[in-house]
């Protein structure tokens, strides 16, 4: 009884601070300048952490972006072979005739590698070479494009599909910044592609129809013959159609803090491109006003969970499974930083070892959950096997099997009840005898 009494009082307590505990937070808020994009994305590659963030679920189109996943599948193929050489072909260039987009200008014939063609596709984005590799890893135009789609569905790109692998606009042709950060993500852990993304010049070796070529990326916050020029900053890939705006996708390192910046359907007017200038905006408001805490540390308990079938202890002390380090402002308040645990069950049966997962934490800032993490056993705890065959002795004297047991048994002892009344009644009837007056029965002996 007393267990139970301080393991109500313990979930009570928990349930009083989760809820009623006053919270004081802030959001993140851009200073200093303006974001132009439709939508966009300031996120820690350290944490996952998003610093700035607007319309990120909202569809838009990706024009070039899309040759992120282009790029991709070209380099899990199993026909990818850095040094087998390509074709140029007549059917690219008349797929590619007459839409607008960058081409390579690569003859009819002309061949190069396949590190080559990669480099004109993600570095270059002409859409020739896009289309060629299509043909060339996929089959066919259309069966890459359902490869597309289906590497897309593999990586939980919910809101993505595509139409072409160039980029080029189609109303089937759609994304969102959230969807391109996870396959950005996902891409970059590819050596090759990250490799390709951040270079800024790229000399293809001499073809069978042509001497060596330099070409440039179309990122020109890499570019230092820029006015754009950002140091800090390394790919990705750039995007451009009347209908998608102008559109970035980008990483920064600075100082040991790592950042992507996607912005999309940014203003095409005048002569200010403004996806590179507001991306090193953000670039330069992350590392000036943010820097890693360790909000939570692993060597003080966080909460105790009760613990049954022990005679040593009624709790167990619940510690962070590791140390929670996130990005938060220069000027955050440690007080405002909230840590909402969630126990896997109201108790735990002994024995316990020593960093078993027992629930859960969210650390909150600002309103938003910034990370959750284990909340794992601080300690031993052994188990009572007399406690363990009380609870069996219980649990067999509370099971459904001697419920009905005890069940049959009242139904016995009831009708064996109403079988001795019945008895009793009987034996009663048969000892009664008829009263006859005395003086009637001497009457009647005179008359005879």
């Amino acid at each position: 009884m007393l267990k139970r009494f301080f393991s109500f009082l313990f979930s009570a307590f928990l349930i009083f601070s989760v809820i009623f505990c006053p919270v004081t937070v802030k959001a993140y808020e851009v200073t200093g300048f303006d974001i132009t994009a439709k939508a966009g994305m300031l996120v820690s590659l350290d944490t996952g952490e998003i610093l700035y963030s607007n319309n990120i679920d909202q569809k838009l189109y990706p024009a070039s972006i899309t040759k992120i996943m282009t790029v991709t599948l070209m380099l899990e193929s199993d026909k990818y072979d850095p040094d087998g050489k390509v074709a140029m072909t007549e059917e690219v260039q008349r797929l590619i005739s007459g839409t607008g987009s960058a081409v390579s200008n690569l003859q009819i014939g002309e061949e190069i590698t396949q590190t080559d063609l990669v480099y004109t596709v993600l570095m270059s984005s002409f859409g020739d070479c896009a289309i060629l590799a299509a043909i060339y890893y996929g089959g066919s135009v259309e069966n890459f494009v359902a490869m597309m789609n289906g590497k897309a569905v593999e990586l939980g790109l919910d809101s993505t599909h595509y139409a072409n692998p160039v980029g080029l606009h189609d109303e089937n042709n759609y994304t969102t910044v959230r969807d391109i950060y996870t396959l950005t993500e996902y891409a970059l852990k590819n050596d090759t592609f990250k490799e390709v993304c951040e270079t800024t010049r790229y000399t293809i070796k001499a073809t069978n129809m042509s001497g060596e070529r330099v070409i440039s990326t179309t990122n020109l916050l890499q570019d230092n013959t820029t006015n754009y020029y950002y140091q800090y900053a390394k790919g990705v890939k750039t995007g451009y159609t009347d209908e998608a705006g102008r559109c970035l996708v980008s990483t920064a390192s600075y100082n040991g803090y790592n950042y992507m910046c996607i912005l999309m359907n940014c203003p095409t007017t005048g002569d200010k491109r403004y996806e590179f200038t507001e991306s090193a905006d953000l670039y330069r408001w992350a590392f000036n006003n943010f820097s890693f805490k360790e909000v939570a540390n692993s060597t003080e308990p966080v909460c105790e969970m009760p613990v049954e079938l022990s005679l040593d202890t009624d709790f167990v002390p619940l510690y962070f499974e590791e140390p929670f380090v996130s990005v938060l402002p220069n000027d955050a308040d440690d007080s405002t930083i909230v840590v909402k645990t969630s126990l896997s069950s109201e108790s735990v049966d002994a024995p316990v070892k020593k960093g078993d997962v027992l629930g859960t934490a969210e650390i909150i800032y600002a309103e938003q959950v910034i990370g959750t993490v284990n909340l794992v056993a601080g300690n031993n705890v052994k188990e009572s096997r007399l406690l363990i065959a009380l609870r069996y002795v219980k649990e067999f004297f509370g099971s459904v099997y001697m419920k009905i047991v005890y069940a049959l048994i009242a139904i016995a002892i009831l009708i064996f009840i109403l079988m001795i009344i019945k008895l009793n009644i009987a034996r009663i009837r048969k000892r009664k005898v008829k009263y006859i007056p005395y003086g009637k029965r001497k009457g009647d002996r005179n008359e005879h």
